[in-house]
């Protein structure tokens, strides 16, 4: 029996988000309970269902800490987490023969702006340079040359919205296998591009990128690769290598892992204008709302909380009351003090609150209102994607006027409609209705709304790029320079043999 590591680190942050995340942001599995993740659409469970499927292989699970996007975690929450990480790997590390790292890439610390780099050099210390280490990816990760020297491979999320979280585990549990059955010296060739990307032409499923992407996947599975993607970043991520960028891993042919990481990379810069968000402005877009017969969708991604926004800006809600908007909407705000006046006044209660602005009043000035409580919860739901836990503290619905508004104490992912339904809010028996994400899957809303609104407004994750102000990542950098230039060059790694 072989004995393989597993560990699982995971948070996307938002460097503009002016709320610092802590230690007790990460929920922490420790040991056996990473098995939960059996039958999951998670990496790890993806992972676990390919080592256990042989018999031969003994699974070492160490310790799994995951948080909701946030903004930069402190350098008191980065040394407690990750002294417990390397704590609990190096309990171990001694008697497995490999590892596998499940990480997302976009981390970012107070001090240490490249967390997974880190991570990945301590565990390749205690490992040794023999034995094999891959990792698995968001495709919105920053993938550092840090992290590049001490990996033997590694996997990249292919879709987007993500939808194959398992698959992308499991791709990356059989890459090793591979490694560690062979003698091969793997090659991985990186061609890093000077631009951040935003907007429906990521979609996989029919933007270009997803055509790029198909065409990563077919080298994998008609064997010419053992691995490739295209990492997009997380342009909210401010840090030194946010990029876009090919990575593309062959066993042991140099010459074919260059000439195809360049060729994707001259197919993908051009079209680096498409690929960004197709925005309009607020006011606009109430004006067309108020003549269609809806449903409509009021996407607002500059206050996304799965990449690292606050979730507390009622700029759309303020502009949609103050234009007189007819219809019936539905959205989603955090809003702890609203929440706790809502628990403390009981379900009937009418209510004087402000809604918004509770972390990032500066972008949001709180807005008052007076509402009636329709409904409490404990804000406990499960995403409908991954089917993982989310825990968004006292959560209440007020409605005022035309509006019903979930209201929740703690940032968590919205890319999914899960917290309406726990909450008793079936989207479709709204107007219109705010989603605080850039997209959901498309049975969500896109299948059935009339219209999809990207407005544009200030927000932690604004798609209009070259308003956040990023002062650390290399430039120029395509949107925030258009005199950004590119000259393919692939920069290759390669480990010694196993």
């Amino acid at each position: 029996m072989r004995r393989i590591l597993m560990l699982d680190c995971k948070q996307e942050i938002s460097s503009f988000n002016p709320l610092p995340s802590q230690y007790e942001n990460f929920h922490i599995s420790r040991g056996a309970e990473l098995l939960e993740h059996r039958g999951l659409n998670t990496e790890i469970g993806g992972a676990l269902s390919v080592f256990e499927a042989g018999g031969d292989i003994e699974v070492v699970p160490t310790i799994a800490a995951r948080a909701g996007s946030a903004g930069l975690l402190s350098a008191e929450g980065w040394a407690r987490l990750s002294t417990e990480i390397l704590d609990a790997v190096a309990a171990e590390i001694g008697s497995v023969d490999a590892v596998y790292a499940s990480l997302h890439g976009a981390m970012g610390a107070d001090g240490e702006l490249d967390p997974e780099g880190h991570l990945l050099t301590e565990i390749r210390r205690m490992l040794g340079p023999d034995k094999r280490l891959a990792i698995s990816l968001d495709l919105h990760g920053i993938c550092t040359d840090r992290m590049l020297r001490q990996v033997d491979g590694l996997t990249l999320y292919h879709t987007y919205p993500h939808v194959d979280f398992a698959d992308t585990g499991a791709r990356a549990a059989r890459l090793l296998l591979k490694l560690m059955n062979s003698d091969v010296r793997p090659i991985i060739s990186r061609v890093v591009m000077p631009t951040l990307v935003r907007g429906n032409e990521l979609i996989t499923a029919k933007g270009y990128y997803g055509d790029l992407i198909r065409e990563c996947q077919r080298l994998e599975r008609d064997g010419s690769v053992l691995a490739a993607g295209i990492s997009i970043g997380n342009p909210f991520t401010d840090v030194p290598e946010l990029c876009s960028q090919v990575l593309v891993t062959t066993e042991s042919d140099e010459g074919l892992a260059k000439a195809e990481s360049i060729r994707l990379a001259q197919e993908f810069w051009p079209k680096r204008a498409l690929m960004q968000a197709n925005l309009i402005e607020l006011p606009r877009a109430i004006a067309q709302a108020s003549t269609m017969a809806g449903p409509l969708l009021f996407t607002d991604a500059a206050d996304a909380t799965s990449s690292g926004a606050t979730g507390d800006s009622n700029l759309i809600l303020k502009g949609l009351r103050d234009a007189g908007y007819p219809g019936r909407v539905l959205a989603q705000i955090v809003d702890p003090g609203a929440a706790a006046a809502a628990h403390k006044a009981g379900v009937g209660a009418r209510i004087k609150v402000t809604l918004g602005g509770a972390i990032d009043p500066a972008r949001f000035p709180p807005m008052p209102v007076e509402a009636d409580v329709a409904l409490l919860s404990d804000g406990k739901a499960r995403l409908e994607t991954m089917g993982t836990p989310l825990a968004a503290g006292p959560t209440a619905v007020l409605r005022f006027d035309n509006f019903t508004v979930v209201v929740l104490s703690r940032s968590v992912s919205l890319f999914d409609r899960a917290l309406y339904y726990a909450n008793g809010c079936n989207p479709r028996d709204f107007d219109l209705i705010v989603l605080k994400s850039p997209h959901a899957e498309f049975h969500m809303y896109d299948a059935w709304v009339e219209k999809n609104f990207n407005i544009d407004v200030p927000g932690a994750t604004s798609a209009n790029l070259p308003t956040l102000g990023h002062t650390i990542c290399a430039r120029p950098m395509f949107p925030l320079d258009e005199d950004a230039a590119f000259t393919p060059e692939a920069v290759i790694y390669r480990r010694g043999s196993a």
